[in-house]
């Protein structure tokens, strides 16, 4: 049987590096698979030094959308753009407010109304979204965990916009695309074959609260076959992936042999499921 999975993600890029594989291996083995991006990331640094050129920045809204449709080209899924404007990422002491009218500060019962929609129009058994933490804590990821868990309570209720049909998901999971344990095998197996590393200066400054993430995680997927297709979805979003940095550090063949998974946690089920799982569709079993 076939089933439908929802990736929510903030930014053009985002569907890249947080669940490639295995959106590309539930897509190529039949299922429907969908990416909404919530923003044109507009506000995005062009962190390829071969992208900073001209008419790049002056068209950077444009240029990520390409980079987008060659992204979902590479996964084989559909995609939806809800539209939203980039908020950028404040940086300062004190902090910078959020530009007017950016995702962060729109009204978040508003955007989950608009995730509704697309819910109950697609039909996903499954979501996949970011966790308390946002991946990392962007303002822009903030947000969309915040929309994704109102759209994961309402869209099933009937109640609740009347007008469109009611659609409840069976299962909800946060994606746990940065894994340290992961970096540091990637960066062992560099040193070993006396190369330099791009991952020490990035271990060292590792987010706390990411550092034992791998105690959250209840689901393995094993998409190795797929790690090609995440790599051509990376150098897709060619302003913001530099060959030369830590996403194109480690080849696909090592990758396959140190880890060839990608990390979930089983945040909200309303099927029976055992732990730990290896399909984000177990349990699904039977359902319509």
């Amino acid at each position: 049987m076939s089933y439908r999975l929802l990736s929510i993600h903030a930014h053009p890029d985002d569907e890249a590096s947080k669940g490639a594989a295995t959106t590309a291996m539930y897509a190529h083995n039949g299922h429907e698979v969908m990416i909404v991006t919530c923003t044109g990331g507009e506000r995005g640094d062009i962190i390829n030094p071969a992208m900073d050129k001209p008419g790049v920045k002056e068209n950077i809204q444009a240029v990520r959308h390409e980079e987008m449709a060659e992204s979902v080209r590479a996964l084989g899924v559909q995609h939806k753009w809800m539209g939203y404007v980039d908020s950028g990422l404040p940086q300062g002491d004190p902090m910078p407010p959020l530009p007017d009218g950016c995702f962060a500060r729109e009204d978040s019962m508003k955007v989950a109304t608009e995730l509704i929609e697309i819910i109950r129009e697609f039909k996903p058994h499954v979501i996949m979204t970011y966790d308390e933490n946002g991946g990392y804590p962007h303002p822009d990821h903030l947000k969309v965990h915040e929309i994704s868990m109102i759209a994961w309570e309402r869209a099933g209720d009937p109640e609740f916009l009347p007008e469109v049909p009611a659609w409840e998901p069976l299962k909800l999971y946060y994606s746990h695309g940065f894994v340290y344990q992961r970096m540091e095998m990637f960066h062992n197996r560099l040193l070993a074959q006396g190369k330099s590393s791009p991952y020490g200066p990035m271990m060292e400054r590792w987010d706390p609260h990411l550092a034992d993430i791998m105690s959250r995680v209840t689901t393995q997927v094993e998409c190795s076959d797929y790690f090609s297709h995440r790599e051509a979805a990376l150098r897709a979003h060619a302003t913001q992936i530099d060959p030369a940095g830590a996403f194109m550090a480690t080849d696909v063949s090592t990758q396959q042999e140190l880890w060839p998974t990608e990390e979930y946690e089983l945040a909200r089920s309303r099927v029976a499921t055992e732990l730990p799982e290896t399909d984000l569709f177990a349990g699904l079993e039977g359902t319509d």
